[in-house]
């Protein structure tokens, strides 16, 4: 390995003698091979060169004498290098062991370094995009899904009762409103405020400004038409319902009107974040207000998720009918005759209006049979009791008031079927009345 390399260094050494022995005469002056490579280097091919000779039988190294070297010093090196330099441009580096020389190295990993900055570059420019016009888009594909997860609630909740369910599906709806609800904090709040954090500092102003005006009017037009539908069909609830629009939003029986007011209403005053922003950034040219339009229009995504989420998550849980209702049904109750008292009086929402309502009541017999037998007539009951009471055996008696207690079941029967029926006239939406009879005294052992 040696024997090589010590050759390369020796034919160096006589090449620089030759030169500074001819230095008298420059047109006597060798002309050096042209080479690409640098001293080291042409070292460094000799001696991969020489891994290919034979190791076995190395040939000798030619004779050497530093002789001619001492003689010329310093000058015959200077001017070698001169004529060196003079010489034409080197080739195209050869394929083979050079191939993997540390100058191609070098050349293939600086050209690498430069494809990626002007990757980056060029990454860096086509991000030049308008964040709060991304998140209106946002807002209209998570509006656009939340309007079809209501559709689709409103459908299945229109199913009949069954076995399974034999109060109906009404609360269907609810569900599907609360997976809109938590799909617009997600999606339209969650992703709009988390884009417009992380280009806060480092945004662009817009191209195409005009362009996105455009699209804002055209959007504040639609929207502002969907959103008088809404308002017109919350209207209409609350005066079905007997409440005030304020009222009927928060305490509302049915959240699905309320859902796409507020829906439509937040997607109007998004556009009109967005319009500002956009106008704020063509005037001062600072791109700041672009991301700082989408974190407001995500807050305003955010706080409207949180108050439908609050809305279903009652509604599915169970509430009570309106107090107001639940007044006049109670109201009702005590002022009739034939109830003594009442226990456990409950109420719940089903669904948009249809309620259930349930009472515990202590009847007053002697009111119950007064107004049986003004409908049947006291007469025949008063002759059946004479005659079975002149009788000989008890068993006529024991027949007569067989049936006269069937009859008076049968009257407590009536006296609950009238109290339903009125209760269901007070408060159309109660479409289940359960009243049961209460024995104050309890149960005796």
């Amino acid at each position: 390995m040696r024997r090589p390399f010590a050759a390369a260094a020796a034919l160096r050494l006589r090449l620089l003698s030759s030169s500074s022995s001819s230095s008298s005469s420059s047109s006597s002056l060798p002309r050096l091979p042209s080479s690409p490579y640098p001293l080291h280097h042409l070292l460094l091919l000799s001696r991969r060169s020489g891994d290919h000779h034979d190791h076995d039988h190395p040939s000798p190294p030619p004779p050497f004498s530093p002789r001619p070297l001492l003689a010329s010093g310093v000058l015959g090196l200077s001017r070698w290098r001169a004529r060196a330099r003079a010489l034409p441009p080197a080739p195209s580096p050869p394929r083979g062991p050079v191939a993997d020389a540390p100058p191609v190295r070098l050349t293939l990993s600086r050209s690498y370094s430069l494809r990626v900055a002007k990757a980056k570059k060029k990454a860096h420019f086509d991000d030049e995009h308008s964040h709060v016009m991304l998140a209106e888009l946002v807002h209209s594909v998570a509006d656009f899904a939340n309007q079809a997860l209501l559709a689709y609630g409103l459908s299945s909740s229109r199913r009949a009762p069954d076995a399974l369910h034999p109060y109906g599906y009404s609360k269907e709806r609810f569900v599907w409103s609360l997976i809109s609800a938590v799909g617009i904090f997600c999606l339209g709040s969650g992703a709009t405020i988390v884009h417009g954090v992380q280009n806060l500092w480092n945004s662009q102003p817009p191209e195409n400004i005009h362009y996105a005006a455009l699209v804002i009017g055209g959007s504040f037009l639609i929207e502002g038409a969907s959103l008088l539908v809404a308002i017109k069909a919350v209207r209409k609830g609350a005066a079905a319902e007997g409440m005030s629009i304020r009222d009927y939003i928060w305490r509302g029986h049915d959240p699905t009107s309320v859902a796409v007011m507020t829906e439509d209403g937040a997607a109007v005053t998004g556009l009109a974040i967005a319009g500002a922003s956009l106008v704020a950034v063509q005037t001062t040219g600072n791109a700041m207000y672009d991301p700082i339009g989408s974190i407001i229009v995500g807050n305003l995504l955010g706080m409207v998720a949180i108050f439908l989420i609050q809305r279903n998550r009652h509604a599915l849980i169970g509430r009570a009918i309106d107090d107001h209702d639940m007044q006049r049904v109670l109201e009702f109750l005590k002022a009739d005759p034939v109830v003594d008292a009442l226990y456990d009086c409950k109420s719940e929402v089903i669904g948009p209006g249809f309620f259930r309502f349930k009472a515990e009541i202590d009847f007053n017999g002697v009111v119950l049979v007064q107004n049986y037998l003004e409908r049947t007539g006291r007469g025949e009951w008063a002759k059946q009791f004479r005659e079975a009471s002149l009788s000989e055996d008890d068993t006529e008696l024991i027949r007569v008031m067989s049936n006269y207690g069937e009859d008076v079941v049968e009257a407590l029967g009536y006296e609950v079927d009238r109290l339903e029926s009125e209760i269901q006239k007070i408060v159309p939406g109660i479409k289940h009345v359960d009243i049961e009879a209460h024995n104050p005294e309890g149960l005796s052992v």
